[in-house]
């Protein structure tokens, strides 16, 4: 973790699966600009990560230089499991983020907090792997936009925080065949461009048949 390019800020802590710690187990929030890195690969794992603000991109970098990234979180999601003491994939700040780094102690028994977070982590993987599986270039940005808008809450209006890029090494596509299928979904008045990093579900039904 890059110290000199954190600055840690005070902000109470969000309604989380760790809400009931002890206060003096969640840090104090630690500030990422965009593109700072959280963690590398290969370093030694423990704490857990909490998203306040912002949000973060897990990948790796594949042996030809490309980079696959694994997953998105977004505030309030929590990161940084690992089934040993060494971290396997790197994170990243998309944008400007707040990160809470939560230090459970070793005598603690967290079972019942963590097992809830690791099974949703699994079930997210396993769903990506799904999406990846898929040929049709339409059904994996669908089921992409379905996802991230039941994440924020099911609503139309949907903010992306990552880029094109992010989206197509998330997705196994390219920048110019993500664009093109949100020119296509917007085209089929499926979706509304707001920006670069927003848009509107205006067919909400019609994408979900698509990404199914």
């Amino acid at each position: 973790m890059y110290a000199q390019q954190i600055a840690h800020i005070d902000v109470p802590v969000t309604q989380s699966p760790f809400a009931l710690l002890d206060e003096g187990w969640a840090q104090p929030v630690s500030f990422f600009p965009a593109g700072t890195e959280i963690y590398a690969q290969g370093e030694k794992a423990g704490p857990l990560y909490h998203v306040e603000f912002g949000a973060v991109r897990v990948y790796r970098l594949l042996a030809d230089g490309r980079r696959q990234i694994s997953a998105f979180h977004l505030a309030g999601e929590t990161f940084g499991f690992e089934a040993d003491a060494t971290h396997h994939f790197f994170a990243e700040a998309i944008n400007a983020t707040g990160v809470r780094v939560l230090r459970i102690a070793g005598a603690a028994d967290m079972s019942r907090q963590l097992l809830p977070l690791a099974l949703k982590g699994l079930i997210r993987a396993q769903e990506h792997l799904l999406v990846l599986g898929r040929q049709n270039a339409i059904e994996r940005v669908a089921a992409f936009l379905v996802d991230m808008a039941e994440r924020q809450g099911g609503l139309r209006q949907v903010e992306l925080p990552m880029s094109r890029m992010d989206i197509g090494d998330y997705l196994g596509l390219t920048i110019e065949t993500v664009s093109r299928v949100f020119t296509r979904l917007k085209d089929k008045g499926v979706i509304r461009l707001l920006g670069l990093r927003s848009l509107e579900i205006l067919k909400q039904d019609v994408l979900l048949d698509m990404g199914e």
